[in-house]
């Protein structure tokens, strides 16, 4: 996931990520600060640092630091699901003068273990095969995590249809039953009637 996104200098921005358990996610940003004179965004924003935030799916921190103006972040899931991934800008600026508008780019790679090229190159060909075998061995270990995921996110969504089929079917037996119940409640009831006008 790579991306950028406006906010306010003082202003908190959040992304949902889906993932897997046992799984590393390393997030790369960087922010550029709003420039009223050139009237575009500054290369950089030296002296301003963000605060990186990812909570779980059951609501626990894994992550609360407080980085420069570009740097790398990192965090494993423990169990699958949504993880929330927060940056706020540490501004203490009063929010009247703090009007600054911030571009951040962020890069998220889920699950990824990139290889050091420049040490693959120092070592001997042996070992670079090495390297690179487990490098797709992890490689297959994470797309193996993926797919069991994505068979127990189908196998809880089969559950909820079958069971949102079942309440519609017993919804529909009732209602049915509902209207059996009155339709004969009625005919007694006019029944009754006539023969207490003595119309039958």
């Amino acid at each position: 996931l790579a991306l950028y996104f406006h906010i306010g200098e003082r202003e908190e921005k959040c992304i949902i990520e889906d993932i897997p358990s046992d799984t590393l996610v390393v997030g790369n940003y960087k922010v550029q600060r709003w420039d009223l004179h050139i009237r575009d965004f500054l290369e950089s924003a030296p002296g301003l640092g963000m605060f990186v935030t990812v909570t779980s799916p059951t609501s626990e921190v894994l992550l609360s630091k407080l980085y420069g103006p570009q740097g790398t972040f990192t965090f494993t899931s423990y169990i699958s699901g949504e993880h929330i991934i927060c940056l706020q800008s540490n501004s203490t600026r009063f929010a009247v003068i703090a009007g600054s508008k911030l571009r951040i780019h962020l890069d998220i790679r889920v699950g990824e273990h990139f290889l050091d090229e420049s040490a693959i190159q120092a070592k001997d060909k042996v070992n670079e095969v090495n390297i690179r075998l487990e490098h797709l061995i992890e490689q297959i270990h994470h797309v193996t995590r993926e797919q069991e995921y994505e068979r127990e996110r189908e196998e809880k969504f089969r559950k909820t249809s079958e069971e949102t089929n079942s309440n519609i079917l017993w919804w529909a037996i009732v209602q049915t039953l509902i209207l059996i119940s009155v339709g004969i409640w009625q005919i007694k009831s006019l029944r009754d009637f006539f023969i207490s006008k003595k119309l039958v």
